[in-house]
């Protein structure tokens, strides 16, 4: 089990009092994962993780080091702290060295999206899910692979110039890809879910959600590349939206002019909002970033306009902003990053949606996303698990996948419309978001692929 509070501001603070450095701060990441895998139709894996971590970050005189451990007794404390003081030691001064932060004063729920449910959820609860998912594909005769997880997950931080910060949350995330066949020819159906409530995720309906794509998907021909208007399902929003926040909304990013962001410029349609608010629990909550500082709300494009960028204590010192409470582990590289993302939602009714399309592209989701010129927000990336034309307003047939390259800012520039729904969706790699579906006006498809398979 994850530590409890007492037990971890103990070990926090014996860490502090370990260290002679003029900074210190510590931090400790526990987490209690499970997972439960399916493929080919049968659950073959269960497993459960444990882990906690200790880290240590000193800094004296410009001078930076950081080291971490998970022996979390008292030796293992003392030797993690002499080697982040001797990693500082041998370190050159940095100029641009992060000062720590001090307390903010802002109140927070500590246990804010944390659900007893899902962290007690037994592997015969996941297993159950996982069934509903089978048998929803074997309905269609797909065959399903995937995963239920869920898990515990507690930051907690101290420093010694005051700050005494803990956040406790839980989540859980159903996945599924359904096949028949592979390579040239495949057909495939995709769906996602996750939350920080077990009790709502729908294994039965996304079952029969990423079934019914891949029952679809059969019998996939070719259409020419070029532009077309485009539905974006959620997932396909998601997937933009998450290399947005990796390229653009950094502050970092923004100070070494690699970012996309222009503040104060319009880059979007009036209609596009996003935002990042890590104390929302309608996505998934995380109040205090790993430096100890209150997550605020940042307004990232507000009415199409590129409003801010978030800032952990050191980028936020160089902007004169102090930090937005958007810090990442040390040592780090990529600089602050926005983890609990939102867009506006719309007004059409999602089913609605497809009505205003007279010939394009359904994308149920995007994958190998990458970007080509960030500073433009240029992205390249292949549609995947259901692409279908549209006509007059309906889905006609199935499509194999497209490559894409498009400045993302462009696309969002022309929203025809946004559904009045949205879904929450953990990121790939970093953060969760909620967003709409979509219709734009232009994408742009420069490449098809093989067979529904593979590029």
């Amino acid at each position: 089990m994850v530590a409890g509070a007492a037990e971890v501001d103990e070990l926090l603070d014996h860490a502090l009092r370990t260290s002679s450095a003029l900074d210190t701060e510590a931090v400790y990441l526990g987490q209690d994962s499970a997972l439960t895998r399916f493929a080919t139709n049968r659950i073959h894996q269960n497993v459960r993780e444990h882990d906690a971590t200790l880290q240590i970050r000193v800094i004296d005189g410009g001078r930076i080091g950081v080291a971490s451990t998970n022996l979390l007794n008292e030796r293992g404390i003392r030797d993690v702290v002499e080697r982040a003081t001797a990693i500082a030691e041998r370190s050159a001064p940095n100029p641009r060295a992060a000062v720590l932060p001090e307390p903010d004063g802002r109140e927070h729920d500590p246990d804010l999206g944390y659900v007893p449910a899902t962290a007690d959820a037994s592997p015969e609860r996941r297993a159950q899910g996982a069934r509903a998912v089978i048998a929803a594909g074997e309905e269609k005769s797909l065959e399903s692979s995937g995963s239920f997880s869920t898990s515990i997950m507690t930051v907690a931080v101290a420093n010694s110039r005051g700050i005494r910060a803990r956040h406790r949350s839980s989540r859980a995330g159903l996945l599924t890809v359904m096949m028949d066949g592979f390579g040239s020819g495949a057909a495939s159906g995709y769906a996602h879910a996750g939350a920080t409530d077990i009790g709502e995720i729908d294994a039965e309906a996304l079952g029969i959600e990423a079934a019914e794509k891949g029952d679809a998907m059969r019998g996939a021909g070719e259409l020419e590349p070029g532009e077309y208007e485009v539905i974006l399902q959620e997932y396909a929003v998601a997937g933009l939206l998450e290399y947005l926040t990796y390229i653009g909304f950094s502050g970092l990013a923004h100070e070494e002019g690699r970012s996309f962001m222009e503040l104060g410029r319009r880059l979007m349609g009036e209609s596009v909002s996003i935002w990042d608010d890590g104390t929302d629990a309608s996505g998934i909550p995380s109040v205090i970033d790993f430096e100890g500082v209150t997550r605020q709300r940042v307004d990232l494009i507000e009415d199409g306009v590129a409003r801010a960028v978030v800032h952990d204590a050191a980028t936020g010192a160089r902007a004169g902003t102090g930090s937005t409470g958007h810090g990442l582990p040390a040592p780090n590289l990529l600089g602050p990053m926005p983890l609990n993302v939102f867009m506006a939602p719309g007004t059409t009714p999602r089913d609605e949606l497809i009505a205003g399309v007279e010939r394009g592209v359904w994308v149920t989701r995007f994958h190998y996303i990458n970007p080509v010129h960030p500073k433009k927000a240029i992205l390249t990336g292949m549609t995947k698990d259901g692409t279908f034309l549209i006509e007059h307003g309906r889905l006609t047939r199935p499509l194999m996948n497209f490559r894409f390259t498009q400045a993302i800012p462009e696309a969002l520039s022309d929203v025809r419309a946004m559904s009045e729904s949205t879904q929450l969706l953990p990121g790939e790699f970093i953060g969760a978001y909620r967003v709409p579906a979509l219709h734009l006006g232009s994408f742009n498809f420069t490449g098809v692929t093989a067979g529904e398979g593979g590029e």
